[in-house]
């Protein structure tokens, strides 16, 4: 076995620990198990950030060139940023009971789609700088919102429950609030992907937009996070009902970034080009 897969299904074992000992640590509410969803999330993320090094630098590959790579750095953003946050906010260490299985079942899905280096490169009709801003706004934007829909379990789990790990959350007010900052970020970052991608498939194709059902669905996406500011800011929803809409909301960015993709013929499966 090559020394990439080696590192890339360390850091798959090493995350399905993590969403294991989160899963458990909140079914028994033991604090020591949520230390070690945390530890392994972030020993995992080295073996994860070196098999996108090894296979960028030793085949020449971009880490996003099929779905299987497009999983794999989403995944890598996301657990970038969820340690991140564990770092800065100290009270959010049950976050990763969403986080962790959803990126465990990503980066396991990304495992079983892995194909040769070889077979992986990008048409030089494709080659942009506007390609690497569409991506850098894709992944951040979805780790956002996953972190925001995160945010969201916490608060719904925190209703009403006190003693142990619930009292050492942030009030439901707290929680509410850093949601609606990491949806913000994320309407923001995916519309940096939207317009991005414009000028891309323009420079590629010659035309700003071609009705691709991805580029459909990812507008659909960002409609939806739209509508959650537009409840917040102008009807004033709060707390509960935008907690459930993070977790609905979530689910339809996952479909419409690698579902769609996966499940029928597009520009983004694999990039193709047509001449």
């Amino acid at each position: 076995m090559r020394t990439e897969q080696v590192l890339f299904w360390a850091a798959v074992g090493l995350y399905g620990l993590s969403a294991f000992a989160y899963i458990l640590a909140f079914i028994a509410k033991a604090e020591r198990l949520f230390t070690i969803g945390l530890g392994a999330a972030a020993v995992g993320f080295a073996p994860h950030t070196a098999s996108i090094a090894w296979r960028w630098v030793s085949a020449g590959v971009s880490p996003f060139i099929t779905i299987s790579e497009s999983l794999t750095l989403g995944v890598w953003m996301t657990v970038l940023l969820y340690l991140l946050v564990e770092l800065a906010v100290k009270k959010v260490r049950p976050l990763g009971v969403l986080v962790m299985p959803v990126s465990f079942v990503l980066i396991g899905w990304a495992g079983t789609l892995r194909t040769d280096a070889s077979s992986a490169q990008l048409a030089p009709a494709l080659q942009s700088g506007w390609l690497w801003v569409h991506i850098v706004g894709a992944t951040t934007g979805f780790s956002a919102v996953l972190i925001a829909a995160a945010l969201g379990l916490m608060y719904l789990l925190k209703q009403g429950k006190q003693g142990g790990v619930y009292d050492k959350l942030p009030s439901p007010e707290a929680i509410d609030e850093l949601s609606y900052r990491f949806v913000a970020g994320g309407f923001t970052l995916y519309g940096v992907m939207i317009v991005s991608g414009a000028f891309w498939a323009n420079q590629a194709k010659g035309t700003f937009w071609n009705w691709d059902p991805v580029e459909v669905w990812s507008l659909i996406s960002w409609l939806i996070y739209g509508i959650y500011l537009h409840l917040r800011v102008t009807f004033g929803w709060r707390g509960r009902r935008l907690a459930a809409y993070s977790l609905v909301a979530v689910a339809v960015m996952i479909v419409s970034y690698w579902g769609i993709p996966f499940s029928m013929e597009t520009f983004h499966s694999g990039f193709r080009i047509e001449h």
